[in-house]
């Protein structure tokens, strides 16, 4: 970005946000974009055009984006592996009235990413911590994943790589009543698709691959087709991925997602069939002649029955 077109951005932050307080001895925990740097707020450049030092997760990463905005500020570097170095070295200049940005490479910190033990202790040192909200894949997943049966939604992220926890965080999910967001890493996508398929086939699953990027790509099928999904296509096991589990159906509507998928010579079948025959078997023999699973046949005549009841 040319010298001109940082200025401009950095005064549109300012006309946008140039009412917004910003505390000296806060954090500021800044989400920056998952993919498209043009998802980048203008309240987030303000916060790191006056950030003291920008705590990050790689300072190569944070330093371009810095560049790209046409900023020069201290980088920290913030290991998950060694947090409570970055802890130690940041409250004393909290203390003394800096205010920190905190960063990751893509998304919002402390969100399946290093930043977590630093809020922890900067909030019980007695120090603001500021939320500077952004992209979010998961956030971005659940609105074109078109669950309708979802009436909530947990965040999982990244599962256990393997062993005991990884089944049990599998068992867990397929139980949940509610949506499910993950995230998995390109080389343990195919483990996870099958690992899905085996444990919950008939749930609905979206699938967001390069979410925000040039190559981004969202799919909705059942869990059950996931593994063939990918292996039809090796481009489709590329990239980061975030995944929704949706709901599952309560049982009403499951029985009337089945009704609605008998074909109509089953169902013309069906109502002869009925006039004549108890119902277990006149939807045995609808079955039969309709071609039409006999569940889904047999919760179609439970629906007849009760709206004549």
């Amino acid at each position: 970005m040319s010298s001109s077109s940082s200025t401009l951005l950095l005064q549109a932050a300012e006309h946008a946000a140039g009412s917004q307080q910003y505390p000296p001895g806060s954090l500021y925990v800044v989400a920056t974009p998952i993919g498209n740097r043009a998802d980048l707020s203008l309240r987030a450049i303000q916060v790191l055009a006056r950030a003291d030092t920008v705590a990050c997760e790689d300072t190569r990463v944070t330093g371009a984006l810095l560049h790209h905005l046409g900023l020069h500020r201290p980088l920290l570097a913030l290991h998950l592996l060694d947090e409570a170095a970055a802890v130690a070295a940041l409250l004393p200049r909290l203390a003394a009235g800096e205010r920190v940005a905190l960063v990751s490479d893509a998304g919002t910190p402390a969100v399946s990413d290093p930043g977590a033990r630093l809020v922890d202790a900067v909030a019980a040192a007695g120090h603001r911590v500021i939320p500077i909200p952004g992209a979010s894949s998961a956030l971005a997943l659940l609105s074109v994943a078109g669950d309708r049966h979802g009436t909530g939604f947990r965040f999982s992220g990244f599962l256990p790589a393997r062993g005991a926890e990884r089944r049990a965080a599998l068992q867990s999910i397929a139980d949940e009543p509610s949506t499910v967001l993950l995230f998995e890493a390109p080389h343990r996508i195919e483990a996870l698709a099958d690992e899905l398929a085996a444990a919950v086939p008939t749930r609905r699953v979206t699938v967001g691959r390069e979410l925000t990027k040039q190559f981004e790509d969202v799919t909705t099928l059942d869990a059950a087709a996931l593994p063939a999904w990918l292996a039809a296509d090796p481009n489709r096991r590329r990239g980061e991925f975030a995944l929704a589990l949706h709901a599952p159906p309560p049982p009403a509507a499951a029985a009337a997602d089945a009704a609605a998928d008998v074909p109509e010579a089953a169902r013309q079948a069906l109502r002869v069939l009925l006039r004549e025959l108890p119902l277990k078997q006149a939807v045995a023999l609808a079955a039969e002649i309709g071609v039409a699973p006999r569940k889904a046949v047999y919760a179609l005549a439970l629906s007849w029955r009760d709206a004549d009841s």
